[in-house]
């Protein structure tokens, strides 16, 4: 999420439940749908299809966007559930019914908070035009989609996969993705092009690889 003032973000930087979908054997879906599937593939960071109830559905394609955007912005964590709990700086809150908007003071001061590291206003705004009730994972996913919809980035992922060029639509949203020149939107520290393209190819094989795609 992009730096703010008086707060100035930091560049820090899945998942669902499985709708059963038709090509599976009814009793894996109803495994994947309780969450008792036991080969992990019931991990946030995994799953891939659906819409979690919300505007956006959840393909592979936007899945390995979500997990990129975290890697980004160091929130991956190995894909845990706990990066939707992360504060700027790396601590941690509890309470997902709401944005903690708990100002940390590091190198920076700053609001942040969540798997895609939302500010308060960014998130009230957000929250708002997609009537969304909580700070919970569905919801962030939700969010997080909607801002790249709104950068004019989605379509061209749905169509074509990271590119560079949506990778420079996405970077004044997220500080930590690079521009065409490959450099922060906000001066902070970015990744570079071709490491999140190979995070997000390789993340998107593996997501496709479980689903049988």
């Amino acid at each position: 999420m992009r730096w703010s003032r008086p707060l100035v973000a930091a560049a820090l930087t899945a998942g669902l439940v499985l709708c059963a979908a038709a090509s599976q054997p009814p009793q894996r879906a109803r495994a994947i749908a309780h969450g008792t599937e036991q080969d992990g593939s019931n991990s946030r960071a995994n799953l891939a299809y659906g819409n979690e109830g919300g505007r956006y559905e959840l393909t592979p394609e936007r899945r390995a966007l979500l997990n990129t955007i975290r890697y980004a912005e160091g929130t991956w964590k190995g894909g845990e559930d706990k990066g939707y709990r992360i504060m700027y700086g790396g601590g941690q809150f509890q309470d997902l019914s709401r944005h903690p908007e708990r100002v940390v003071v590091k190198r920076y001061a700053s609001a942040a908070a969540g798997a895609y590291q939302f500010l308060p206003k960014t998130w009230k705004g957000v929250a708002q035009e997609l009537m969304l009730n909580s700070f919970e994972p569905k919801h962030q996913d939700q969010a997080a989609l909607h801002l790249a919809e709104r950068r004019g980035a989605l379509d061209e992922i749905d169509r074509q996969g990271l590119t560079k060029e949506a990778m420079a639509k996405l970077a004044p949203e997220w500080a930590s993705f690079p521009t065409k020149a490959g450099r922060s939107a906000y001066g902070q520290p970015v990744k570079s092009h071709q490491e999140l393209a190979s995070f997000y190819s390789s993340n998107l094989r593996e997501l496709r690889d479980q689903l049988g795609a």
